[in-house]
């Protein structure tokens, strides 16, 4: 494996950790701007939305520019973002630091999942997107916590601060660990890269991606009520259960890795039914505390876990190019965005169980979506999935 992807891994932990960050310091966020815990929880929304429109957008704006540069151009503009916030004077001010981060934060994403695609073999590519997705995966692990410590030992601007450093620390591995590859292909030609959006297949394959993220997290976004007020643990419990749980998220990402490049489909329908059944134990089962916390961990090991075979299959049905990559980031932050929104309207009407019910139907609903891939196999009619494009560049030759 290619050291830069370990670096380009190092680059995602430090975004996905500025994106989790506000989550786990609501209250003092909301007394140092002097806003209300509602507000401090659009800036959650604000960062995810300007993930899901602007991402694409600043990706375009960057489809002439060779990755290595790109990525640098990226930090700098995340590094902005975050001293933004860590000096914000007012609440307007942190909400547009917040889309800031989150726009930089979708296109580096994108970029950087491409740029595994040119560094490695593409026998080696879902191998390569797992250990680059495992920044993803240790940023729910470890990010979030370690945010949240530095924001309640030292004030929630010195989190903001040491993202900032993180930041600078991973940009500069870049610059000395990543090679300076060409574009992939003739990717700074806007028309060629649109093209492959008139594929009807590769809708199907994004909202595919959509649905197995929703239903992952219309559960993770509410497991603290669930585990508190069904499941019966104190709230001093809940942070070690996550931490077990992001623990599992590792694990589930480096398996599904191993597997993703030959058994694409195979991957992500048994991770589909998996956690069908693992959303509806829960669901029916949420009120006994060993069987909700090995539900709520098999949710980890099938869950956003399928990010590999996801990108793989993206891939090999569009090509493993930045602005493929970064659309296909964002219909996995409306995901997000559709999980945690529509968990929550289902709460109001039915109660703390409903958004396990909610994932449970959006697994479903993605098990149908792969109908037509089996279908195909069954009749023979592919046998081969269509190749990711070549790695260009003596780099992505040799790697």
């Amino acid at each position: 494996m290619p050291r830069a992807v370990y670096l380009l891994a190092l680059g995602i932990f430090a975004m996905v950790t500025s994106e989790f960050l506000v989550a786990g310091l609501m209250p003092q966020m909301a007394d140092g701007l002097g806003a209300t815990i509602p507000q401090i929880g659009y800036l959650i929304t604000a960062f995810a939305a300007a993930m899901a429109l602007g991402g694409p957008l600043l990706t375009v704006a960057l489809l002439s520019v060779r990755p290595k540069p790109a990525l640098l151009a990226l930090f700098a503009i995340f590094l902005a973002g975050n001293l933004l916030a860590a000096t914000a004077s007012g609440y307007g001010v942190m909400l547009v630091a917040r889309i800031i981060t989150g726009v930089a934060s979708q296109a580096f994403f994108g970029i950087a999942i491409s740029l595994c695609a040119q560094l490695t073999r593409p026998e080696m590519r879902g191998r390569a997107i797992a250990v680059a997705m495992n920044g993803l995966m240790l940023g729910t692990l470890l990010g979030m916590p370690l945010s949240t410590l530095v924001g309640e030992r030292f004030g929630w601007r010195a989190a903001f601060w040491a993202i900032a450093v993180l930041a600078v620390v991973a940009a500069l591995c870049t610059s000395v660990g990543v090679p300076p590859l060409e574009r992939a292909g003739d990717s700074g030609n806007f028309r060629q890269e649109l093209g492959v959006f008139r594929k009807p297949k590769l809708w199907l394959v994004l909202v595919t991606s959509t649905l197995i993220i929703g239903a992952a997290f219309s559960a993770f976004s509410y497991f603290n009520p669930i585990l508190t007020q069904i499941s019966g643990f104190s709230s001093d419990a809940v942070p070690l259960l996550l931490v077990a749980y992001g623990a599992a998220t590792v694990v589930g990402n480096t398996a599904v890795g191993r597997f993703a490049d030959r058994h694409t489909i195979s991957v992500l329908l048994v991770g589909l039914v998996l956690n069908l059944g693992f959303l509806v134990g829960f669901a029916l089962l949420a009120h006994l505390s060993l069987p909700a916390v090995i539900f709520m961990l098999g949710i980890g090991l099938v869950g956003v876990t399928m990010n590999p075979a996801m990108i793989t299959r993206v891939q090999r049905t569009g090509n493993a190019r930045p602005l493929v990559n970064t659309v296909h980031s964002s219909f996995i932050t409306s995901g997000v965005i559709i999980g945690s929104w529509i968990g929550g309207l289902a709460i109001s009407s039915f109660g703390l169980r409903a958004p396990l019910w909610l994932g449970a139907a959006l697994a479903a609903i993605g098990v149908v979506t792969l109908l037509p891939d089996l279908a195909r196999r069954r009749t023979g009619s592919a046998t081969q999935p269509a190749p990711v494009e070549p790695s260009l560049g003596s780099h992505g030759a040799k790697a």
